[in-house]
């Protein structure tokens, strides 16, 4: 947050206001975390974590199979 306060010039209290309500959105929403399984903050506080680490489980097993089955038909053509 203080790259966001420091680094602009900010004429009007307003403008400044409305900077920092933006960087808390996009902090609390939209950026990943890792300390928290790379969820946001507002995913983990609404409960819907458990449901998206479980998608992406499924994801990333579907993405492994298609790799080993891609990977053997290169195998066994070679």
């Amino acid at each position: 947050m203080k790259n966001v306060v420091k680094l602009e010039n900010y004429y009007l209290p307003g403008d400044l206001i409305n900077r920092l309500e933006e960087f808390v959105d996009y902090y609390n929403n939209r950026r990943y975390h890792e300390s928290i399984n790379n969820l946001t903050p507002a995913d983990v506080y609404y409960g819907r974590g458990e449901t998206i680490l479980q998608q992406r489980e499924i994801i990333k097993q579907k993405t492994m199979k298609k790799r080993r089955k891609n990977y053997l038909s290169q195998v066994i053509n070679v």
